[in-house]
């Protein structure tokens, strides 16, 4: 991942020491450091939990290693580093599985990299309804995707 999709995830999901519960659902999953949650691996969260920035900084690194992972096996073509970095934060925010049975995939794998870049904003919902600040960092998203100023969405 580049530094600019570094900068988008560490932008949207925001720093926090303390868990808290996942704001799109109001419960669960609970979340800490950089958007870390269980389903992620170690450590485990749970209400109560706390963390230093040095860990929260090991955490996303590990995290985002694995979405990288997840990113590289799923895309079939060659991409530039601007789309990789785009895919990952995509990828961190919406599970690998949504990555591997999207439209976003199916177009990319197929070569229609405008119809993939065009999908994107089709991933702003939360429990059914429409959140701003998804809409916004699918904008980012699909600006570095497309090489494009992704700075204006944050």
């Amino acid at each position: 991942m580049n530094a600019a999709g570094l900068e988008i995830v560490k932008g949207f999901e925001g720093l926090r020491l303390d868990a808290y519960p996942d704001p799109g659902t109001g419960g669960e999953p609970w979340t800490i450091g950089y958007g870390h949650t269980s389903a992620a691996g170690a450590p485990r969260v749970y209400p109560g939990l706390t963390i230093t920035r040095a860990d929260a900084e090991n955490i996303l690194k590990r995290d985002l290693g694995k979405y990288e992972q997840a990113v590289a096996s799923a895309v079939t073509r060659p991409l530039t580093s601007d789309q990789f970095s785009a895919l990952v934060s995509f990828t961190f925010n919406v599970g690998a599985g949504n990555l591997r049975s999207s439209t976003l995939l199916q177009k990319l794998n197929a070569g229609d990299i405008a119809g993939a870049s065009d999908e994107f904003s089709r991933w702003v919902y939360a429990a059914g309804r429409v959140l701003p600040g998804l809409q916004r960092r699918r904008r980012a998203e699909r600006a570095l995707f497309r090489s494009e100023n992704w700075q204006q969405f944050l």
